[in-house]
């Protein structure tokens, strides 16, 4: 295929080639991973670089930076080698002559352990930067141990701060080396955020006044941000809340099963400070949500079937596609066989590897079953339909627009129609309206948290 890039596209490219080391926050759809392999294309050619490392999320590993080669015709002269599977083959791939090397994030460490932490590559492309966000990570300390190595380094991503500008000091510290921001995080903080503590431990990190604005103004030199709704023009996206009513059985056991539950927190975890608090929400807040799709875990792991309201609507939806693939995220492995034996006589499949992507794009599943985390980022999926179900939406903000935009992206050919499905009177009506408010997960899950302890302590439940 012949490569026509828009105006913005040879923009973003412009600023690889002018910025030895840059961030490029560009939009879900924008086509970061042709825009940098042009560039690199382009590096290599005028001889400023011999090879490059890509270190990007593992399903995108496996499946987008070979594809976009391989797509696109002034690439078919560049070398990808993907540096996958187990450690033989991952040797074997590195052994390999190429240009650009593609690595799982997760295999970062193991690399530097075979090159003694100084990495034979010119320029590195970080794909979804935000992965490296995190200064505790084993990932971030071989980074940091790493980076000097490079004399290019491009960091990619569509949301650079999804959990505040908290964020942006390890994602900026892995382009410069602290150059903008500082060489330390304890700085970083006190410089531009009033810290609260508990125990020692600081529970929460608010901007200071007018900091925001100096954060912006000290990257903007290096870093390039653009959103696809300035960009593109794409079909449609229409969002569609379908509620699905319990029986009046089943709306009880939930009832009586939400009380139990969230009285049994109550009393375990009052004294716990916002900062350990939410991840102990996100338990009592997930076995609610099983129970809303119509399974719940015991302690055992053994899984209980309460009710199968949700199947049938998502049955209901699937029919009245009429052949059209739809794409249906679940959110618990246990959902899977439920879902299913519920759609037997259709084409099913579980999203696990590239052979899915490929069959998807191909016309060749009715249905295609996936977890969002695992095609959250960088997947081009748009071939294969234009029908999302959500069959549980979760609470991260951040994932539901990523994995909608595995449709919703450059090259959809038709609207793209997207169905949440709400367990009537359940914890479910919290979680879409967070999504609808666009806060943060943290502040969505003790929000929802104190409603409910709220509720059933005052005798409204």
């Amino acid at each position: 295929m012949i490569y026509r890039p828009y105006d913005y596209q040879r923009t973003a490219g412009q600023w690889i080639l002018d910025n030895p080391c840059c961030g490029l926050f560009l939009d879900m759809g924008l086509g970061k991973s042709v825009i940098t392999l042009t560039a690199i294309q382009r590096l290599i050619d005028t001889c400023e670089i011999d090879t490059a490392l890509v270190v990007a999320p593992k399903k995108v590993a496996e499946t987008t930076w070979t594809s976009e080669a391989e797509k696109w015709d002034h690439l078919h002269g560049l070398i990808v080698s993907k540096v996958l599977g187990t450690e033989q083959q991952r040797k074997a791939a590195l052994a390999r002559k190429a240009d650009v090397y593609v690595i799982g994030r997760d295999n970062y460490v193991w690399l530097i352990g075979q090159y003694g932490g100084r990495l034979p590559f010119d320029a590195l492309v970080i794909d979804e930067l935000t992965s490296f966000k995190n200064p505790k990570s084993q990932r971030f300390k071989a980074m940091r141990i790493s980076r000097p190595s490079f004399s290019r380094v491009i960091g990619l991503t569509g949301t650079p701060a999804p959990n505040g500008l908290i964020d942006l000091w390890g994602e900026m510290y892995c382009i410069d080396m602290g150059a903008r921001l500082g060489k330390s995080l304890t700085r970083y903080r006190d410089t531009y955020f009033d810290l609260y503590r508990w125990n020692n431990m600081i529970v929460r990190c608010d901007l200071k006044k007018g900091c925001g604005a100096i954060i912006r103004d000290k990257i903007a030199d290096i870093c390039l941000s653009m959103q696809a709704k300035d960009y593109l023009q794409l079909p449609d996206l229409m969002i569609h809340t379908v509620r699905v009513e319990l029986s009046p059985a089943t709306r009880q056991a939930y009832t009586t099963f939400e009380r139990e539950k969230v009285l049994e927190f109550a009393e375990q975890h009052a004294d716990e400070p916002s900062s350990l608090l939410v991840n102990s929400a996100a338990g009592l807040l997930n076995k609610l949500s099983q129970f809303a799709n119509g399974a719940i875990y015991d302690d055992d792991h053994n899984v209980h079937e309460v009710h199968s309201a949700k199947l049938d609507k998502l049955a209901e939806i699937v029919e009245a596609a009429n052949g059209a693939s739809v794409l249906v995220f679940y959110q618990y492995k246990h959902d899977i066989p439920r879902i299913t034996a519920k759609l037997k006589s259709y084409r099913v499949a579980v999203y696990e590897s590239e052979q899915q992507l490929h069959a998807w794009n191909a016309g060749q599943i009715d249905v295609l079953l996936a977890h969002p985390a695992s095609t959250a980022y960088g997947l081009n999926m748009q071939a294969g339909g234009h029908y999302i179900v959500w069959f549980g939406t979760g609470w991260d903000l951040e994932l539901f627009q990523q994995a909608n935009a595995r449709l919703h992206r450059q090259g959809q050919q038709h609207p793209v129609t997207v169905y949440k499905l709400i367990g009537a009177h359940t914890v479910d009506e919290r979680a879409s309206a967070a999504l609808e408010s666009k806060k943060d997960r943290q502040k969505s899950l003790l929000d929802s948290l104190n409603y409910l302890i709220h509720k059933h302590t005052d005798g409204k439940g």
